[in-house]
């Protein structure tokens, strides 16, 4: 499944909950770089790079834009594990 629109600063991973309008996650992201960014329009250094942040530069990695077997079977075993719990203890 490919992403066709940036992520909103708010959104998060399905699978971890981490921030997706991160660094970390930004094509531009390039340790050892000037702020570990390629881009360079950047004007500020972001501090957290796995945390959201506002850059108008972001771009999300080509790598992060199909959701892989890693991703999908993460989630999948998040949710069974859910039905498990539930089972469990009957709710």
């Amino acid at each position: 499944m490919e992403r066709e629109r940036k992520p909103g600063f708010n959104e998060v991973c399905e699978a971890c909950g981490k921030d997706l309008h991160a660094c970390l996650n930004c094509r531009f992201y390039s340790p050892g770089m000037r702020w570990d960014c390629s881009e360079s329009a950047v004007q500020e250094k972001v501090a957290d790079k796995e945390s959201r942040n506002h850059c108008d530069w972001f771009e999300t990695r080509a790598e992060l834009l199909v959701a892989g077997p890693g991703r999908a079977s993460a989630r999948t075993a998040a949710d069974r594990a859910r039905d498990e719990l539930g089972k469990l203890f009957g709710s």
